[in-house]
C-alpha cells in the first residue's frame, strides 16, 4: 500500500539498492516506566513524612556502534520503501504499525542477527524518529523529568527531583537535532533558522520550548524543554510535598476566591506556572477569563477561557504582536480576569492598569527573588516603556493595584517552597508598605543537606482584603484559618 513504485524486493514496496544515511541515534522506549512525580517539590526533596520510594526508570546499557550501523542500514531500507506522503494520512497508531511491519520484513529478508529485545528497542528508534521527536521521545514520556536541556548534539541534561543529571540519549548529528527542533516549533506555526535563530513555541502538552540555534548557539543547537505534568496540579498536592502547609493553602485558596489581584514572583524554575496554574482552580466558573501569553502553558479548567498568544515578526520582521498588544486588546473583549503568563517588560503597565480598574483578581508572574525586589522590578519595567511620570505616582499605581504577593522559591537542595504570602498595605511617603501573612523560615540541613524549614505566621490580626472577604462570604473561614496560623 506504501511503497514507492518501481521497487523491489520485500512485499511493501522493496528497498532499492541506495547508500544508507548516517547512522541515526539512540533512543529508549517510549514505553518506559515512569516514576511517580511531584508537584512543586520533588520526592528527593519531600519533607520529613515517609514517603514510599518511586520506582527506579528503565535505562538502557550504552550500546555497541554495531547497533548504529544496523539501525542505518534499515533506516535506508524504509526510506527507500515507505510512501512517507501516503503515510502522513494515517492516523499516529496506525502509521507507527504500517513502519513496524515493514521494519519487521526488513530485518527479516537482510538476516540481522538481533535479539528480541533489541528489535523492539530498533522498531521503536525508528518509529520515533520518523512519526515523533527522535531521541526526544522517551524522555517526554517520562513524567519525573521537569525539565530536558540539549546542549548540541551530543550532550543532554534532565532535571529529576530537583537535581540537573547528564542523559545517555544523544542525536546523530546537529542536523538532526535542528531537524527536530522545526518540526517542534512548526506545529505552533513558528520557525527557526539561521535568519531566525531564537524561538519559543510548545509541544502538543504544553510544555514550554525554547530553541536557540546557529551561529548564535556555537557549539550546535540548544534546545531547553519545560515539561509539564499528565496530572493537574492541586494546592493539596503542594501540601504533601512540604511546598506550603495546610493552612498556608487554605490562605491562598481565599485570595484567589475573593478576587484579590495576585503577582506571583520567583526565580527560574521555582515553580511560579505551577503555582498560577493551582490558584487558577478557585475561580468560580461563570467567570470570563482571558490568558495572555508568550507561549500558552496554562491549564485553565473553567469553561469560559479565551486563550491568547503572542506572535513573533516574520522573514521581513513585521507582524509581530506583543504582550503589551495583548493585554490592550483584551480590554475590549469583556475580561472578567485578566491572567498574564509572564511579565517581563512594559506590558506590567497595561497590566496594573486593567487591574487598577475594574478587573479584580487578575494575576500574573514575574522574575524575582523577593516581594520587595517584585515591587522594585515593576517599578523598572514601567520606565523600560518611556513613561516618565514621577516615582511616587508609579509606586502609588502599584500599591493600588496588587493585594499579594506570592514568593516561590528553589533552594539550594533542589526543592520548591512558597517563601513569602505578602500583602501589599498601601504607601507611607515615598514607599510602598507591605506586610507578611506567612513566611518559611530556614533552620539549617539534615545529614544529607536537605534544607529544614517551618512555614511560619507572622502574627497579622485582619489582612487589608478582609472586607472583601466578608463580601465573599469567607470572613469567618479567613478567620479560622489565621488563626490556626498563629496558634503554629
Amino acid at each position: 500500500m506504501f511503497g514507492k513504485r518501481g521497487n523491489e524486493g520485500f512485499g511493501k514496496g522493496g528497498a532499492r539498492g541506495s547508500a544508507a544515511p548516517p547512522s541515526m541515534p539512540a533512543a529508549q522506549p517510549a514505553s518506559m516506566e515512569r516514576a511517580a512525580a511531584p508537584v512543586l517539590t520533588d520526592p528527593a526533596v519531600a519533607p520529613s513524612r515517609p514517603q514510599p520510594p518511586a520506582p527506579p526508570a528503565r535505562r538502557r546499557s550504552p550500546r555497541a556502534e554495531d547497533y548504529y550501523d544496523t539501525k542505518s542500514q534499515v533506516f535506508s531500507a524504509l526510506i527507500d520503501t515507505i510512501d512517507l506522503s501516503q503515510l502522513a494520512k494515517l492516523d499516529a497508531e496506525s502509521a507507527r504499525e504500517e513502519i513496524r511491519d515493514i521494519v519487521n520484513d526488513i530485518i527479516t529478508i537482510k538476516n540481522f542477527a538481533m535479539s528480541i529485545s533489541e528489535q523492539e528497542e530498533l522498531l521503536d528508534d525508528i518509529c520515533n524518529d520518523v512519526l515523533g521527536y527522535g531521541p526526544l521521545e522517551p524522555l517526554l514520556a517520562r513524567d519525573d523529568i521537569a525539565d530536558i536541556m540539549v546542549n548540541g548534539a551530543g550532550q543532554t541534561f534532565i532535571e529529576v527531583g530537583g537535581k540537573v543529571e547528564e542523559s545517555e540519549i544523544r542525536f546523530r548529528d546537529n542536523a538532526q537535532l535542528l531537524s527536530i527542533c522545526q518540526r517542534i516549533v512548526s506545529q505552533v506555526g513558528r520557525r527557526v533558522d539561521e535568519s531566525s535563530p531564537i524561538c519559543d513555541a510548545r509541544l502538543p502538552d504544553g510544555s514550554r520550548v525554547n530553541v536557540i540555534a546557529p551561529p548564535l548557539a556555537i557549539d550546535g543547537t540548544a534546545l531547553t524543554i519545560r515539561k509539564f505534568k499528565k496530572d493537574k496540579l492541586t494546592l493539596e498536592q503542594l501540601v504533601r510535598f512540604g511546598s506550603i502547609t495546610p493552612e498556608g493553602a487554605v490562605l491562598l485558596q481565599i485570595i484567589g476566591r475573593v478576587r484579590c489581584n495576585i503577582v506571583i514572583s520567583g526565580g527560574t524554575g521555582s515553580g511560579k506556572t505551577t503555582l498560577l496554574n493551582c490558584l487558577t482552580r478557585y475561580i468560580d466558573g461563570d467567570e470570563r477569563i482571558i490568558t495572555c501569553e508568550d507561549s500558552a502553558e496554562l491549564q485553565l479548567q473553567q469553561p469560559h477561557v479565551v486563550r491568547l498568544e503572542t506572535r513573533p515578526p516574520n522573514i521581513e520582521g513585521e507582524g509581530e504582536i506583543t504582550m503589551r498588544d495583548l493585554i490592550k486588546n483584551c480590554l475590549r473583549m469583556r475580561p472578567e480576569r485578566i491572567i498574564v503568563g509572564e511579565v517581563r517588560g512594559p506590558e506590567v503597565f497595561d497590566l496594573l492598569q486593567a487591574m487598577n480598574t475594574g478587573h479584580d483578581g487578575s494575576m500574573g508572574t514575574i522574575h524575582a527573588n523577593t516581594p520587595r525586589e517584585c515591587l522594585s522590578r515593576m517599578e523598572s519595567m514601567i520606565a523600560m516603556g518611556g513613561y516618565t511620570l514621577p516615582a511616587k505616582t508609579v509606586r502609588e499605581i502599584i500599591a493600588g493595584s496588587v493585594d499579594v504577593i506570592i514568593q516561590a522559591s528553589r533552594l539550594r537542595d533542589g526543592s520548591r517552597r512558597i517563601t513569602h504570602v505578602t500583602e501589599v498595605v498601601g504607601m507611607e511617603g515615598d514607599v510602598i508598605i507591605t506586610q507578611d501573612l506567612m513566611r518559611y523560615e530556614i533552620d539549617g540541613e539534615d545529614a544529607n543537606g536537605r534544607i529544614i524549614g517551618r512555614h511560619v505566621s507572622t502574627g497579622i490580626g485582619r489582612p487589608h482584603f478582609w472586607d472583601r472577604a466578608r463580601y465573599f462570604n469567607e470572613d469567618k473561614r479567613l478567620a479560622a484559618t489565621l488563626d490556626a496560623m498563629e496558634k503554629k
